[in-house]
């Protein structure tokens, strides 16, 4: 599996770790960090959207955001049709998150955990696979709806200014 990878510079401390702990569990991971660098004036929103267009473009299957609590990242990322990301700082949720909700991106906040907890997530996220159950195939279908109907309604806004 192909996994992006991004970070501001609040979460740069687990950016590497990462990387390498997704290869180190036998998935390739793509960082979308330029050099593998941030800056203090790099914005999360900006990472947000490059691991959300790696997955729409069907370049990775998952991608893992890291941003100081791990919220902005989360935010940004779930403004983007057909990302669904989870802020996790427990394995059940980590996993959990994929197999109810078929969440494609894991967050973590750097401030928040530290990088042995980060390993555990990220190996119980690669792990876990959507279980395709009728309940979650109905729940996802009304989350998909949802974002269908409010997605034309922000084009058209946006349009607008």
């Amino acid at each position: 599996m192909r996994v992006a990878v991004g970070t501001d510079h609040g979460g740069f401390p687990l950016y590497q770790m990462a990387i390498d702990e997704v290869a180190r569990v036998g998935h390739e991971a793509i960082g979308v960090n330029p050099s593998g660098k941030v800056q203090p004036d790099d914005d999360y929103p900006d990472y947000a959207e490059l691991v959300a267009r790696a997955l729409q473009q069907q370049d990775c299957e998952r991608g893992i955001l890291i941003c100081g609590s791990g919220v902005g990242v989360a935010v940004a990322a779930n403004k983007i049709p057909g990302i669904r990301a989870g802020l996790c700082h427990d394995t059940y949720s980590a996993h959990q998150g994929v197999e109810h909700d078929d969440a494609n991106v894991l967050v973590l906040g750097a401030r928040v955990i530290g990088p042995e907890l980060a390993r555990e997530l990220i190996g119980a996220f690669l792990k876990a696979r959507f279980s395709g159950e009728a309940r979650h195939l109905r729940r996802l279908k009304k989350v998909n709806a949802i974002e269908a109907r409010y997605s034309g309604r922000l084009q058209a806004k946006e349009s607008l200014r």
